[in-house]
């Protein structure tokens, strides 16, 4: 992603994820905020005991140049058409018609750079009934299908304990914009839009309810500790010295194996259980004879006897075993960042000939709006002129010398 240059115009997660993880591999990111307050992930949630900065902000903000910048005046606006006409993509996650109304919609920011990628994120889309709609993650999370597929049987839906339809969002606006570099690349287009509702990402991975309804007339339903539509073995068992552990056997014969360990040979041989469909139409009894056998069986047990089994009794590792896990140790997942003692986790995926990596965390406000708008020809004076009048905000001077 080296001379790649992204403008990131998003807010709180979705578009500025997107951004991110481009910026992990080398894109040249700067990141827009109004010059009064900035981007409210900056007071979401815990600050660092180190400099008071909010660590989501500090992982969500990595790798990106900051610009204090009021594009909405003639005078920040000039400057946005400089910074366009010189970049390779925008970021934007505003609401539709946001952009058109301060006249720099897809046909003016193409006018000022026609190779432009334009990453639009919104709610629910650029265009249809509901575009006008207010939204947010958990809004998308129950519109995708993931809350009404996330419980337990008579319980209500659940969210996860993570914004996932704006993470993948953000994956899923990363990926357009490779594909569409891609194809500005070999010649296939120019410049173009890449429209992202925010619930669409979750609706594509989580895949399977659209075509169980509409393929097999089977409707998927939340399923407590076990599968929505019971596919396999498995599910959320605690082991007799208090681990939670996740249990899965993806094939019949593997099945068979662990239920002759859970439950005897009678058990596994009895001829409901001879194909997959068999034990699927059956998994509530044996969800039962695993609950008893993992139950009764401390987790170094339980493991070993699945990993015999060729099955997978995984621990569900909480935040405090993952900063101490070897594996993840070995993978280099979680890294430290010169200067910080917040430590966050790394580039994902590992690329073997042009890794990622994590050269800086999210910075103070308007922390480079000096440098960035010398980089666009400005002399002292219009710096200076642009601070005065607010259309550009600048560091306060302890930030600077920090």
């Amino acid at each position: 992603m080296k001379n790649i240059s992204i403008i990131e115009l998003g807010h709180v997660i979705a578009g500025p994820l997107a951004a991110t993880l481009l910026a992990d591999f080398g894109a040249e990111v700067i990141k827009v905020e109004n010059p009064r307050g900035g981007d409210m992930m900056r007071d979401l949630g815990p600050k660092a005991q180190d400099d008071g900065l909010g660590v989501w902000w500090k992982t969500l903000a990595r790798n990106k140049r900051i610009l204090a910048l009021n594009w909405k005046t003639p005078e920040g606006r000039a400057i946005l058409r400089r910074m366009v006409e010189a970049s390779d993509v925008l970021v934007e996650n505003f609401r539709p018609g946001v952009l058109e109304r301060a006249d720099i919609g897809p046909d003016v920011l193409h006018r000022w750079n026609p190779d432009l990628i334009i990453l639009r994120i919104s709610g629910y889309g650029q265009e249809g009934p509901m575009k006008k709609t207010p939204a947010f993650g958990r809004a998308a999370e129950a519109m995708s299908g993931l809350s009404h597929l996330t419980g337990y049987p008579n319980g209500p839906p659940m969210h996860p304990g993570f914004p996932a339809a704006d993470s993948t969002t953000g994956l899923m606006g990363a990926l357009g914009v490779m594909l569409a570099l891609h194809a500005r690349g070999n010649g296939t287009a120019k410049g173009q839009v890449i429209d992202l509702a925010v619930f669409e990402g979750l609706l594509r991975l989580i895949d399977y309810h659209v075509p169980a309804l509409t393929g097999a007339a089977v409707s998927p339903l939340r399923n407590g500790l076990r599968q929505p539509m019971d596919f396999a073995p498995g599910g959320m068992f605690r082991t007799s010295d208090g681990v939670w552990v996740t249990v899965s056997a993806g094939g019949a014969e593997t099945a068979r194996r662990l239920l002759r360990t859970a439950a005897g040979d009678a058990f596994a041989d009895n001829p409901r259980f001879a194909t997959m469909a068999g034990i699927s139409a059956n998994m509530a009894e044996v969800f039962d004879a695993l609950q008893k056998f993992i139950g009764a069986r401390d987790f170094d047990t339980v493991q070993a006897e699945f990993t015999k089994n060729d099955a997978v009794a995984a621990r569900v590792l909480s935040v405090e075993d993952i900063v101490n896990h070897p594996q993840i140790a070995h993978r280099g997942d979680i890294v430290d960042v010169a200067g910080e003692q917040t430590r966050v986790v790394g580039a994902v995926p590992h690329l073997s000939d042009t890794p990622g990596s994590v050269r800086w965390l999210g910075r103070a406000e308007a922390a480079d709006s000096h440098a960035v708008l010398r980089d666009l020809g400005l002399n002292e004076q219009e710096i200076a002129a642009l601070a005065s009048s607010g259309v550009v905000g600048m560091p306060q001077e302890s930030e600077e010398k920090a």
